[in-house]
């Protein structure tokens, strides 16, 4: 047994499963009585306040930082790692900070603590000096955030199922914003982050706009129609001469069907253009393993159903479904996948191509990059749902 020197009254012993590294890291630095280690973990980790809903709203320029006091008689400042928030609740949020915020904060009383995941085992009680705090900021900018890309789980969250399948589905932009891939909760990011993200890239402001936009890409209808239809002319050809059609074939027939509907030179053009840049991306797809050596990419939806499966986490952060209507938007996006594709790795790759064919412009840049690191982790980490998961 080893008492906690952060918190007297806790002793290190009991079991306990922690629900995400992040608070096993914690818990085992404290049980040895490594601050340093568990200073190090802090700056690298998102952490929470939480918030009333109505507070925020009627603020959402502020933080409001409320003062309590632990069963020990200590006056602190809560945080909460991710593993650790309390269930979601219509009228509670979270904001999301860092350790630079909180060094940065206006602490007016030296004896306030700051108090991390108070009253559980991977507690931690800090002094607030500004000696302290200046170590905080040191561990801060030592930390190595430009490597960040990692897959991230919560123990207690969905690992197998029918919800787990969709979740999945969304670990692209899990992993690119450094959340849990398989978590339903209480929070993405933080609430005033999800409605500043919702407002300012998809122009959602309140829960019909939400509806909307999930509806879309639930249909497919969110991405530019162009690349499916042109991947269709290929997989049409291919399906009739039962071979992959030539490069020229199948540019000539994509632009010479919608010029017979009427379609302008420009519009023809752009037809042909796209046919070359699929070809260009499925090559350095094949180069960068995205795609096997004779890979091709059928269909772009998994774009649109990641995202659906990503939009109804956010709207549940955002308060604008609830729980119950969140998980069964990212079962049915799960369900969609799995009747698109024939794998995980011809979904990721279906899911790239929509991506670089809206933003890459081939620079073949960080959109691009994106990619190809969560299709690797996803590919190689021993804890993916790729691995766990069967696609059928």
């Amino acid at each position: 047994m080893v008492m906690n020197p952060q918190h007297p009254g806790f002793t290190y012993g009991a079991p306990w499963t922690p629900p995400s590294e992040t608070e096993h890291l914690l818990y085992e630095a404290g049980a040895r009585g490594d601050l340093e280690t568990q200073l190090r973990v802090l700056a690298g980790t998102t952490l929470y306040i939480l918030a009333s809903k109505a507070e925020v709203d009627a603020t959402p320029d502020m933080i409001t930082w409320r003062a309590g006091i632990t069963e020990t008689g200590h006056n602190v400042r809560p945080v909460l790692t991710r593993g650790l928030l309390t269930p979601w609740h219509p009228e509670w949020v979270y904001h999301s900070v860092s350790l630079k915020w909180i060094a940065e904060f206006r602490w007016r009383d030296p004896q306030q603590l700051l108090a991390v995941n108070s009253g559980t085992p991977a507690q931690l009680l800090l002094q607030t000096t500004p000696q302290h705090r200046a170590l905080w900021l040191r561990y801060y900018a030592e930390n190595d955030r430009a490597s960040a890309d990692r897959l991230l789980a919560l123990r207690h969250g969905a690992l197998h199922g029918p919800l787990a399948y969709g979740l999945a589905c969304g670990a692209h932009l899990a992993i690119r914003n450094g959340v849990p891939w398989n978590e339903v909760g209480t929070a993405y990011l933080g609430y005033s982050d999800e409605l500043e993200t919702l407002r300012d890239s998809w122009g959602i402001t309140d829960r019909e706009g939400w509806q909307r936009q999930l509806t879309a890409l639930l249909e497919a209808r969110n991405s530019p129609a162009e690349p499916d239809y042109t991947l269709r002319v290929r997989g049409g050809l291919r399906a009739r001469f039962g071979e992959l059609p030539s490069p020229d074939l199948w540019r000539e027939t994509a632009a010479g069907h919608v010029q017979d509907l009427g379609a302008g030179p420009g519009a023809v053009r752009h037809i042909e253009e796209l046919v070359r840049r699929i070809l260009r991306y499925e090559a350095r797809f094949r180069a960068d393993g995205l795609l096997p050596p004779d890979g091709r990419v059928r269909t772009t939806v998994a774009y649109d159903y990641g995202r659906a499966v990503n939009l109804a986490r956010w709207g549940l952060s955002a308060r604008f479904c609830d729980p119950a209507e969140a998980e069964q938007a990212i079962v049915h996006a799960g369900a969609l996948s799995k009747a698109s594709y024939g794998s995980w790795e011809e979904f990721s790759a279906g899911y790239a191509l929509g991506r670089v064919l809206r933003f890459d412009e081939e620079e073949y840049g960080h959109f691009y990059e994106q990619n190809v690191t969560a299709h690797r982790i996803l590919s190689e980490h021993e804890g993916s749902p790729w691995r766990h998961i069967p696609w059928r």
